[in-house]
């Protein structure tokens, strides 16, 4: 790669069983795009790639022993990754076509959007959200409350 890459203050990078299969199930479930990926010589696997969903940078490498560990080796993951789509449920069913697991379908929010939550088949989850309207704090807090009370 001839480009310099400027990098955000901030972007998540996943640990995955299989580098090489997560790239391609982002690919055909998110549309991302891959910059580039670093192989290790000795056992074939990702150590490091860099991919953009929606424009967002992500890097991710597959797990290595004593370094890191993915949801799948840790039995789950306490951080959701939200992705804001413009057709929600376009995209949700692209993830769930491309091998994502349910496991909270499309549904009207209290915080006026579209949402669902799939589990990709690395163990990292997703939130596929579109805004459907734009609420201030104080109305969707008015709605948290009643949601609650119910």
């Amino acid at each position: 790669m001839s480009e310099i890459i400027e990098y955000p203050p901030l972007s998540p990078s996943l640990v995955v069983k299989d580098g090489a299969a997560a790239i391609e199930f982002y690919k055909k479930a998110f549309g991302a795009e891959e910059l580039y990926r670093l192989v290790d010589p000795e056992n074939g696997q990702v150590g490091h790639a860099e991919i953009t969903i929606n424009g967002v940078l992500v890097m991710l490498g597959s797990e290595y022993e004593g370094i890191n560990k993915s949801p799948t080796t840790l039995g789950g993951t306490a951080v959701n990754l939200g992705l804001m789509s413009r057709d929600a449920k376009a995209d949700f069913a692209r993830a769930v076509q491309a091998g994502a697991e349910v496991v909270r379908p499309l549904s009207e929010q209290f915080y006026g959007h579209l949402a669902g939550r799939v589990r990709d088949p690395f163990g990292h989850e997703w939130i596929i959200s579109q805004e459907l309207e734009k609420l201030s704090s104080a109305e969707m807090q008015r709605r948290w409350d009643e949601m609650v009370k119910s």
